[in-house]
């Protein structure tokens, strides 16, 4: 059997990384994202709305997901559906293929080549943060802007906030106004949440491995639909259910009608004011975003890098 490379190596290991990346691997990541994207926006931006709610801004109440769908379509039409939706697909896009980029190349190099080389669950969540890390830190200016685009409202007494044009107006004014520190709003809590990629990849990875030794082919075999949509639905859905809190941290942290002295603080108030359940706000849409969004990037993922 092949050794696994560890990933302490010599200084020139650096180069080593680079002789296995396949740029196939972004393509398809910005395919799959922007699509997901482009189809599931409304129930991402009603999230942040739902995220963000914490009984005592000024931000608008809605009695369940129906009701602030239709709220927001009466109020603001179908365009305040998609509030946010040019930064999302770039983000989104960006950073699934940051992502797959990034975590196939590591994969790669530590498996020196070689991709029937089994890893194992540490490793695999290892080479998920890794990519994690390195994508949030390329994305982050990203999902501010989207994040503040998506909490602009329609309703006069909340236009005391800025308002901003659009994207790039979005992200000069925040450079000028608040500086690097305040396109990296979030970032904390976003670096906890690396750790929500590194547990759907490692139970992804994992899920495939085992399936192909119960059927007694290579672990780098290729699956079918069905297979690929029920492994990355039951991976999605372990990740969401045990980091999904940190989502609502970062959101209110973007958020320019909160005012946080960080992320501690803003743990400190929303258990205070709001209990556990504080946490969990926006719960709801995100999982009916999340799950299709993460059925179809797989989809399009493994089908395009199969047909490579």
């Amino acid at each position: 059997m092949t050794s696994v490379k560890t990933l302490t190596s010599p200084s020139n290991s650096a180069k080593s990384v680079f002789q296995h990346v396949k740029y196939e691997h972004l393509v398809a990541g910005i395919t799959g994202g922007v699509a997901s994207t482009l189809i599931l926006h409304p129930l991402d931006l009603i999230k942040i709305r739902f995220a963000v709610n914490d009984g005592r801004s000024p931000a608008p109440q809605y009695n369940g997901l129906k009701n602030a769908i239709t709220t927001i379509f009466r109020q603001e039409g179908v365009r305040g559906l998609y509030k946010g939706v040019t930064p999302n697909v770039w983000g989104s896009g960006s950073a699934w293929g940051f992502y797959f980029l990034f975590y196939n190349s590591i994969k790669t190099w530590v498996q020196g080549g070689n991709s029937k080389t089994p890893l194992g669950p540490s490793m695999h969540m290892l080479l998920a943060a890794q990519a994690g890390i390195l994508t949030l830190i390329m994305t982050n200016p990203v999902w501010v802007v989207k994040t503040r685009l998506c909490l602009q409202y329609s309703d006069a007494k909340l236009k005391t906030g800025r308002c901003y044009a659009g994207m790039i107006d979005a992200l000069m004014t925040i450079y000028k106004l608040e500086g690097v520190r305040g396109l990296y709003r979030g970032f904390i809590p976003g670096m906890f949440g690396v750790s929500h990629g590194a547990i759907q990849f490692m139970a992804y990875e994992e899920m495939k491995t085992c399936y192909n030794q119960y059927r007694n082919a290579p672990i780098d075999a290729k699956l079918g639909t069905v297979e690929y949509l029920g492994f990355a639905a039951t991976s999605k859905l372990l990740a969401a259910s045990v980091t999904y809190p940190y989502q609502v941290v970062r959101a209110r942290l973007q958020d320019q009608y909160h005012n946080y002295r960080g992320s501690f603080d803003c743990i400190q108030q929303t258990w205070r004011y709001e209990g556990i359940r504080g946490f969990y706000k926006g719960l709801l849409p995100y999982l009916l975003h999340v799950m299709p969004n993460i059925c179809l990037v797989f989809i399009i993922y493994e089908k395009f890098t199969n047909s490579i």
